[in-house]
């Protein structure tokens, strides 16, 4: 592939995912050309030298592994982790509601989105509904409206004259109501939420017992500048990682010949703290990798000894200098997009990285024959994090962390470097092939 047929494989995924479970039903039908096999947290696991499996939890979090030929204990773990949901809006429970002739649907904030970016775009509905069967057993079913549903319309310049020097500012509660229906008649706007529901699922109104629905932006991605050198899309934080993680994963030399055991973990809930049984402070890394090492050793001890040897890479997006604005960053730490993957570094643990594990990362960059980047946030503001940290204290193995540079993290359209994406993939393979 060219770069630019990677990062057009990468908007296709992304426009495909516009949820976390969708992210994860994505990445599945991906693999289901390469064999793997999936397996159940609630059954004994029987694995092979070589097998290929994944585990999914809660339809949002999933973990992938290649079985090496050396069994961890002897070889450790080679980890990438990435995250499968993004900042933005969900939809409440009792949800819908009118005035003035019209209906809305009320939101929560999920994460640290940038609000402003979500007026005048246009808006859908995409997750997961929880519903009674036929036969009167709890079932689920992804949902996606691929029509524009909803806007967030401007207040008119002439009623918010300051907006152009003071900002757009929305009042989190009162003015996030989202338009989505002009009612007619006696209509009610919860019975003509529930029917269009019904309508995208063929699930009767009256099965629906709850729902867990992401508000997406319904434009594609698409390439950008003079030279298309740049992409846009919704959730490229931290989509990216994790289909160059996958990618990483399912080289064919990689995939055949793997030695340590080869995974690829991408879990839900980060943007709000990780903190949930799929997020990664919750078990579910622990608890593959720890059955991993249980299927392959009857020696206790060898669990142990498989996590002194392995490695994780956290992979998140990172900050890309922006010219415009640049008392946002600390000089000498700039990062370029197009100018390869960043080693991101924080002295209070926000990253994992440290010189040890820096210095692994350099390595493999310059055996990629690639570039690198080093960056650290002004000290005078506050610094985000990823699954880095959790990971590497909840495991006690070694890590990095890296990431693409992009702009506009968290706006509801992202930008990033198409040439990165083919850089970090590449790293990552000699990452899995070291």
């Amino acid at each position: 592939m060219t770069d630019k047929q990677r990062v057009q494989h990468l908007l296709d995924f992304i426009d495909k995912s516009p949820s976390p479970w969708h992210a994860v039903a994505s990445i599945e039908a991906v693999i289901e050309a390469f064999q793997f096999v999936r397996l159940n947290e609630t059954a004994k696991w029987q694995l092979q030298a070589g097998g290929r499996y994944y585990v999914v939890r809660d339809d949002s979090s999933i973990v992938l592994f290649v079985l090496g030929n050396k069994a961890p204990a002897e070889s450790g773990f080679k980890i990438v982790g990435a995250h499968t949901d993004s900042p933005g809006f969900r939809i409440r429970p009792n949800a819908a509601t009118a005035g003035d002739g019209l209906a809305r649907l009320g939101v929560e904030i999920y994460g640290g989105p940038i609000l402003a970016t979500f007026a005048d775009r246009d808006l859908s509905l995409a997750g997961r509904i929880s519903y009674l069967d036929e036969q009167g057993n709890l079932a689920y079913k992804l949902v996606r409206f691929d029509q524009s549903l909803l806007r967030l319309p401007n207040l008119a310049i002439h009623m918010n004259r300051s907006v152009n020097e003071d900002g757009l500012k929305l009042h989190k509660q009162n003015e996030l109501p989202l338009l989505f229906a002009q009612l007619t008649g006696d209509q009610l706007p919860k019975p003509y939420f529930l029917q269009l529901l019904e309508q995208a699922t063929g699930i009767g109104a009256a099965q629906l017992l709850s729902w867990d629905l992401a508000v997406y932006d319904t434009q594609k991605g698409a390439f950008w500048g003079a030279n298309e050198e740049f992409y846009a899309d919704s959730q490229i934080d931290n989509l990216a990682s994790c289909h160059a993680g996958l990618q990483a994963l399912l080289d064919d030399t990689i995939l055949n010949n793997a030695e340590s055991t080869l995974v690829c973990a991408f879990f839900d809930h980060e943007e709000i703290g990780s903190e949930s049984h799929i997020g990664a402070v919750g078990s579910f890394l622990s608890d593959v990798l720890q059955r991993i090492s249980i299927a392959t050793s009857a020696e206790r001890e060898d669990t142990a000894r498989a996590m002194a040897q392995s490695f994780l890479i956290s992979a998140d997006m990172a900050h890309a200098y922006h010219p415009n604005f640049p008392s946002a960053y600390d000089a000498d730490h700039k990062v370029f997009v197009n100018k390869g993957p960043v080693i991101k570094s924080n002295a209070n643990r926000r990253y994992s990285s440290e010189s040890v594990s820096i210095a692994h990362f350099i390595q493999w960059c310059e055996e990629a024959g690639i570039p690198h980047q080093r960056y650290t946030h002004r000290s005078d503001l506050p610094c985000g994090s990823t699954i880095g940290p959790i990971a590497s204290a909840k495991l006690g193995i070694r890590s990095v962390d890296v990431g693409c540079p992009m702009w506009a993290m968290h706006s509801i359209r992202e930008s990033a470097g198409v040439q990165d994406h083919t850089y970090m993939i590449k790293v990552l393979k000699r990452f899995f092939s070291d």
